[in-house]
C-alpha cells in the first residue's frame, strides 16, 4: 500500500487533482481534467457523483479505479425495473426466523409460565417478536454494507436509469444525509461516509431532486488523443502505428449514423483481438473479419462493411497525419 492510501485508510483525503491523475493513470485509467477534478471534489465535499454518458466509455470503471486508487472496498448495487430496498438495503432472514418461530412453539408452556389471562400471556409473546426484528435477523444488501463499512467503501449505484422512479426517490435520504431509516430498528447513520457513484446512461431524465443532492459529471466518446492514450495503458503491447490506425478506424465509425456507435470498451476489445492475430496494420479483410467485435447489430456490420476499403484507408491515411 502507498502511503497516500495509508493515509486515506486514517480518513485524509487526496493531495491534489494531480495526485489523481497520476494514481489512476498507474491503474490504466486515463482521465481527463474534467474527470479527476470531479472525483477531488466527490472525496472533499463529501458529495455523491452523478456519471452519465454513452455506454462504455468507462463510467462503471471510474468507481473500481476509485475504489483502487484509494484502497478501499468496492460495494456496487446494480439497477434494474422493479429494484426495491429489500434487494438494495435490507431483507429479514425470513429461514432464521422461521427456525426460531418452531423453537419457540416448542417451548411455548415455558415462555408463558406464570402468565395471568390473555393479556399477560400477549405481553410476553410481544418480547418475543422484538428479538424477530432486529440485528441479528437483519440480511445487509450493497447500501446497507457501504453505509457500515467500518473503514469506508466506494458505493457504485450503477445504470441508475434502469430503475424505477420509487426507486430514485428512495435514495434521496441516503445520498444527502447518508443515513437510511429501517421502521423496526430505527435510523442507521454512515460509519464512515461512502463515495458514492451512481451511473447513467440517459435511457431516462433523472429527478432534479436526485440532481440537486450530486456533482455531475458527462462522460462523452473521446477524442482520438485520449482514446490512444487509453489503448497505449490498457493494450500496451500494440504497437505505435497499430494503435494510431485502429483509433483513426474507431474515430471514424462514430462520425457514421449507426445504432450502437462503437465505445471506448469495444475499442480496447478490437485492440487485444488485432494483437490476438499478430496484426501489424489494418487491412480490409481483418477489419471485415472482425467487426462483430466493434459493431453489436448486424444492420451496422453491412453498413459498414460496404465501405469498408474506403473507410479503411482513410484511418490509414489519418494515422499518419502528426498526431494532437
Amino acid at each position: 500500500m502507498t502511503l497516500a492510501n495509508a493515509k486515506l485508510r486514517t480518513g485524509a483525503k487526496t493531495d491534489s487533482i494531480e495526485a489523481i491523475t497520476a494514481g489512476f493513470e498507474a491503474l490504466g485509467y486515463i482521465t481527463n481534467p474534467q474527470i479527476a477534478t470531479s472525483i477531488y471534489l466527490a472525496q472533499n465535499l463529501e458529495k455523491p457523483l452523478l456519471v452519465e454518458g454513452p455506454p462504455g466509455v468507462g463510467k462503471t470503471e471510474l468507481a473500481i479505479a476509485t475504489a483502487k486508487y484509494l484502497g478501499l472496498p468496492l460495494v456496487r448495487l446494480q439497477c434494474y425495473e422493479g429494484l426495491d430496498e429489500s434487494k438494495a438495503l435490507y431483507e429479514w432472514k425470513y429461514g432464521k426466523q422461521l427456525l426460531y418461530t418452531q423453537i419457540l412453539r416448542e417451548t411455548l408452556g415455558e415462555v408463558l409460565q406464570g402468565a395471568r389471562g390473555l393479556s399477560e400471556s400477549m405481553n410476553k409473546l410481544h418480547q418475543f417478536s422484538d428479538v424477530f426484528f432486529s440485528e441479528q435477523f437483519l440480511e445487509e444488501r450493497p447500501l446497507m454494507k457501504a453505509m457500515r463499512a467500518p473503514a469506508g467503501a466506494v458505493l457504485l449505484i450503477d445504470e441508475l436509469d434502469k430503475a424505477d422512479q420509487e426507486f430514485e426517490s428512495f435514495l434521496l435520504e441516503l445520498l444527502s444525509e447518508y443515513q437510511i431509516s429501517i421502521p423496526e430498528i430505527g435510523t442507521i447513520k454512515a460509519t464512515v461516509k461512502p463515495i458514492v457513484f451512481l451511473t447513467s446512461n440517459n435511457t431516462r431524465e433523472l429527478s432534479d431532486a436526485l440532481k440537486r443532492r450530486c456533482l455531475h459529471l458527462y462522460i462523452p466518446f473521446p477524442d482520438a488523443a485520449l482514446e490512444r492514450k487509453i489503448i497505449a495503458a490498457r493494450v500496451p503491447d500494440v504497437s505505435v502505428k497499430l494503435r494510431n490506425e485502429l483509433v483513426a478506424f474507431i474515430q471514424g465509425l462514430r462520425a457514421l449514423d449507426l445504432k450502437k456507435l462503437p465505445a471506448v470498451s469495444e475499442t480496447i476489445d478490437w485492440a487485444r483481438t488485432l494483437l490476438l492475430l499478430h496484426a501489424n496494420t489494418l487491412d480490409p479483410e481483418m477489419v471485415r473479419n472482425t467487426l462483430n467485435v466493434i459493431l453489436k447489430f448486424q444492420d451496422d456490420i453491412e453498413a459498414v462493411g460496404a465501405q469498408l476499403t474506403t473507410l479503411t484507408d482513410e484511418a490509414l491515411k489519418a494515422a499518419e497525419r502528426p498526431l494532437g
